[in-house]
């Protein structure tokens, strides 16, 4: 893989299932907002991304951080203006029981915190290249719901550090 991917035909050419968190956390600290709009743009390379992001929640869910914790987290990922397909991608992470489970779409279940953004403030945030707690001062995320447990999500996740 190359240190320097900042374009769509170098993301495009990724198996994403094969990049680590590590790896994808600097492709993601390399690319500007505007470049990861850019590439947000291609729908079909859009929901590849996405979709590996959250399959990897699953695993990368730290059990024992999150002990008795009981809540649904509702996803949602707003597309630069003129994306190809999906405007807003839809995720449900369900967090019950010491497990994380993730789904795509809206259920008919109340979340316990809404966080809504777009495509690159969201890929910053779940790479660890931005704080939740700063993108929600600069309002770069909204929250509806429990502000709080927004604010420690990291802590329930291996994140890396970039």
């Amino acid at each position: 893989m190359s240190e320097g991917i900042s374009t769509r035909e170098g993301i495009a050419g990724l198996d994403f299932s094969a990049v680590t968190p590590e790896q994808f956390a600097k492709i993601v600290k390399g690319l500007s907002p505007k470049e990861i709009d850019e590439i947000a743009r291609d729908g079909e390379l859009r929901a590849s991304i996405l979709k590996e992001v959250f399959t990897r929640m699953e695993r990368q869910f730290k059990p024992e951080s999150a002990g008795s914790l009981q809540a649904l987290i509702r996803w949602k990922v707003t597309s630069a203006k003129g994306a190809e397909g999906q405007e807003e991608a839809v995720y449900e992470t369900a967090i019950a029981d010491g497990t994380c489970t993730v789904t795509e779409g809206r259920s008919d279940a109340t979340p316990r915190v809404t966080l809504a953004m777009g495509d690159a403030d969201f890929l910053k945030l779940v790479s660890g290249n931005q704080s939740p707690v700063t993108m929600f001062m600069l309002r770069k995320v909204k929250i509806t719901g429990d502000v709080a447990l927004a604010a420690g999500l990291n802590r329930y996740f291996d994140i890396p550090k970039p």
